[in-house]
């Protein structure tokens, strides 16, 4: 079976649409050799591949090594250099290539090939002595680390000596018999640590790259990047062998990261960097701090260093065309790595670029405009989970700031936090509920856990194409990198800056957008939800099936959705209105009451304060459906469970203490989750449920007569197992209805059904529809009842389920397909066959979650209900659904 693929030299086996096949980076060079650009010669080693490898143990089987032999010679034969040759050595880079982009998570080796014999040939090659020696200290230091697994500190500490003993600050200062001498350090470092010496064989060294390229896949920043991405552990990775070439030749030549827009704001504008006499690591890696691309950008910045376009004009006009090309090509924004070798421009690699939410709107609506794409396309091409960036406050412009440092505004918005100098203490202090700020010299991919548990990211070095820049965008984190001007000391646990010391612990504020860090707090202002985002949202509505409700029972909330284009309640949870200071006291009364006449009494109170909630949500939702759950907690949880709570309510109640402790005492359960909560309070305790319905009904009748807005009360009655909990409870709401409506001379319209928390109420869904107008799945339940776990403790095990593939997401984020979401379309057929016009939404959790939402618009569901803050994220993931289920 063919396993490996060559690229370049007028040929490519493969193009842009195998990415499954040839991953991303391997897809995407063979269709630029396609369309002629120049790629320097390569082979793909393909996904499947990844798995045969780890299923042998770590081994490549031997008919794959057979055509990678065989594709190397075709590389030799288009570069006209021999693998291994003393005299004209071909060196040869190995990079990972999963199917979508995995910034910095799995290993590169670069200058594979290089050894003590064709370190001299490249020399004599060249004519570059200097440049043969920084490729083998580069080399020994890659693959030191990358494949023998070596500590790559010991590299680095003698790379900083060196430049000590020479008085240099870069290591552009070291000559040739400098970086020989750090070579021998290299080996001496390598035969201390391994008990032998560097591997001299270019072709075990070839073997070993490729080996930990796989093995990167299954690596803990890997997986963790998978994990928070929803990237399978099964796509595997493919490996590309490519012929170097060198940026590092000299003041002709360079390297660079550049995109075709800007990625944090979308601007139609290159943006990108670059290194004179240096390698792609020196750039992503954050070791040098780079210069821009573009001489307006340099303007702007204040930057002295040449820009790109100053300093290689003919190179970078050249780099200008490749832009244009690529990117009409592709439709999208490319993030393209190029090397100039001696003058000579070579593209390494093209991917759609990651983009913030900010820039990914603009560039959508703007491609539109542009003919590139197509409406439909813009709504495709948004990320909805990442719509979440925009949706909350920024810095406010007129706060008064006191900036401490400054560095380059790397993934925009602002966040504020405690300093924290190392992941495994910002993973820690960020699950005991504190903002951190992740503060490190640069950052590496063994940071992911930190940087996902920060509110933001700040860097002493790096650029805006660095590690740090690049998954902080993706992360949807602010990121200032390069604060060229602030000292980390990590054994006195502090960061100095302009003469100032900040402790770690110490609160300070970054501004992505900017680059500005600042002591303390500043104050935030709200989202400006207008611009490309109102057109996206017009082009979302237009497409999607789906109504997208909010869960809200504040007239805050309320609002807050309504303006995000909430078309309506689809959960108000009546239970926290009861944790009023106000009143409280009445429903503890009423709880600890011993007979129907003292919950009436206490009941009463609660009424016209039920009522006016009522009234002023049904104010703010004028117009639009309301879905009110009727009370479903278990009582314990408005009953204090000490001795100062018990005196407290002994007191605020007039009750006796003993008669409080005996009550309570009495409502004790074992599991109360599953106890005598729901309808089985309406059922026991008829007046609870009669109380709210009134309430309900005199409100909607109060409003509609003020607004002359229709208001459609859905009345939702929770926890429901059978028909006959669910026909006895209708029929005290309709009772209340009609007293109401005869009593006020006003009728109108209501709707009353049920949540499907239950498995048994899924299975008799045919029975419960008969006396039901609607079901609305409550997941959040449900998920607990079919799982058996527990949602407040799953937290504490998810972690390894999901790692291990047990469940391919938490599924608490994202419904449980195979066995939840079996339960829920068994639910929606069976109460359809019944009721065909039987309304159906999901209030769960899952309702704002994009690959729930797909599955809702699979069963038909009519709508979905979440948070404020979701409802953008769930009208654009709707859209998506829709569009992805026509297709």
């Amino acid at each position: 079976m063919k396993s490996v693929f060559r690229f370049g030299g007028g040929t490519a086996e493969g193009d842009a649409t195998q990415k499954e096949l040839l991953g991303g980076k391997g897809a995407n060079l063979a269709e630029m050799a396609g369309i002629g650009l120049a790629v320097p010669p390569g082979l793909t080693i393909a996904t499947s591949v990844c798995a045969a490898y780890y299923d042998a143990g770590g081994r490549l089987p031997d008919d794959v090594q057979a055509q990678v032999l065989d594709s190397l010679a075709f590389i030799e034969g288009v570069t006209a250099k021999k693998f291994g040759d003393a005299t004209n050595p071909l060196l040869v880079s190995v990079r990972s290539g999963a199917r979508v982009s995995m910034p910095g998570m799995m290993d590169t080796v670069l200058n594979l090939g290089l050894n003590d014999q064709t370190v001299e040939g490249l020399a004599a090659a060249s004519g570059n002595a200097r440049f043969a020696w920084d490729s083998y200290r580069r080399f020994i230091q890659m693959y030191g680390d990358v494949v023998l697994e070596l500590d790559h500190y010991a590299f680095e500490d003698a790379l900083e000596i060196a430049k000590e003993d020479k008085g240099v600050t870069q290591d552009t200062g070291l000559d040739a018999d400098d970086l020989k001498k750090l070579v021998a350090r290299y080996m001496a470092i390598v035969e201390q640590a391994l008990g032998r010496p560097f591997p001299q064989d270019p072709h075990e060294q070839l073997w070993g790259a490729i080996g930990a390229v796989f093995g990167s896949w299954r690596s803990d920043r890997a997986r963790t990047y998978r994990r928070l991405n929803d990237i399978p552990e099964s796509w595997g990775t493919a490996v590309n062998v490519q012929a170097m070439v060198f940026g590092n030749l000299g003041d002709t030549s360079a390297t660079g990261v550049a995109f075709t827009r800007d990625p944090s704001t979308g601007e139609r504008a290159w943006y990108g960097e670059y290194l004179i006499n240096a390698q792609g690591e020196d750039v992503v890696a954050g070791i040098r701090t780079p210069q821009y691309l573009t001489k307006a950008a340099r303007e702007k910045a204040g930057a002295k260093a040449a820009s790109m376009e100053e300093a290689m004009p003919v190179v970078f006009a050249e780099l200008g065309r490749t832009f244009d090309l690529l990117e009409r090509h592709y439709r999208d924004m490319q993030d393209i790595e190029f090397t100039v070798e001696d003058n000579r421009l070579y593209i390494l690699q093209t991917r759609s670029g990651k983009r913030t939410a900010k820039a990914a709107l603009r560039i959508a609506v703007d491609m539109v405009g542009e003919g590139l794409i197509t409406e439909a396309e813009a709504v495709k091409r948004v990320d909805a989970s990442a719509m979440d960036q925009l949706l909350h406050p920024t810095l406010d412009p007129k706060a008064v700031r006191d900036i401490i440092a400054r560095g380059l505004p790397a993934s925009p918005g602002a966040a504020s936090g405690i300093v924290v100098l190392d992941s495994d203490s910002a993973e820690i202090r960020a699950r005991a509920g504190d903002a951190v700020i992740l503060v490190r010299t640069e950052t590496s991919p063994e940071d992911i856990h930190g940087m996902h548990a920060a509110r933001g990211i700040l860097t002493a070095r790096g650029g805006m194409t660095s590690h740090a820049a690049v998954v902080a965008r993706g992360m949807g984190r602010p990121c200032v990198s390069g604060a060229g001007g602030i000292s980390i000391d990590l054994v006195g646990r502090t960061v100095s800056t302009g003469g100032r010391i900040v402790k770690e612990g110490d609160r300070i504020t970054i501004d992505g957008a900017t680059g500005d860090v600042m002591l303390g707090d500043v104050p935030t202002v709200e989202p400006d939800l207008s611009g490309d985002f109102g057109i996206l949202m017009e082009w979302a509505d237009k497409h999607r099936r789906l109504k997208v409700r909010t869960n809200a029972e504040t007239p805050e909330d309320c609002r807050v959705a309504r303006q995000f284009g909430a078309e309506g309640i689809g959960l108000c949870r009546t239970e926290h209105m009861f944790f009023e200071p106000s009143r409280i006291t009445a429903v503890r009364r009423m709880i600890l009451a011993e007979d129907t006449a003292g919950r009436e009494a206490a009941l009463a109170e609660l009424l016209p304060e039920q009522r006016a909630d009522f009234a002023e949500i049904f104010r703010v939702m004028a117009g639009l459906p309301v879905t009110i759950r009727l009370l479903d907690p278990p009582l314990h949880e408005f009953l204090p469970h000490d001795d100062e709570g018990f005196a407290d309510v002994a007191a605020a109640t007039g009750l006796p203490e003993t008669l409080v402790r005996r009550r309570i005492n009495e409502l004790h359960e074992f599991n109360p989750m599953l106890g005598h909560r729901g309808c089985r309070l309406g059922i026991t305790y008829p007046e609870i449920y009669a109380m709210q319905a009134r309430a309900i009904f005199e409100a909607a009748v109060k409003v509609a007569q003020e607004t002359g807005a229709a208001v459609v009360p859905e009345v939702m009655v929770p926890l429901v197992a059978t028909a006959k909990e669910l026909e006895l409870t209708k029929a005290a709401i309709d009772a209340e209805a009609a007293a109401v409506f005869a009593a006020t001379g006003t009728t109108l319209d209501y709707l009353v059904g049920t949540m499907i928390e239950l498995p048994r109420a899924a299975l008799r869904a045919a029975d419960i529809a008969a006396h039901a107008q609607f079901f609305s799945f409550g997941t959040n339940d449900l998920t607990q009842t079919t799982l058996g776990i527990s949602r407040d403790d799953s937290a504490r095990f998810m972690g390894p389920y999901v790692e291990k593939g047990i469940y391919p997401k938490d599924p608490f984020v994202s419904i449980d397909e195979d066995g939840v979401g079996e339960l829920v379309a068994l639910a929606a057929e069976r109460g359809r066959s019944v009721k065909p016009e039987l309304k159906l939404g999901i209030c769960g959790e899952h309702g704002g979650d994009p690959a729930s939402i797909l599955f809702c618009e699979g069963l038909g569901l009519d709508y979905v209900s979440c948070s404020p803050y979701r409802v953008p994220i769930a009208r654009l993931a709707a859209a998506q659904a829709a569009l992805k289920k026509a297709n």
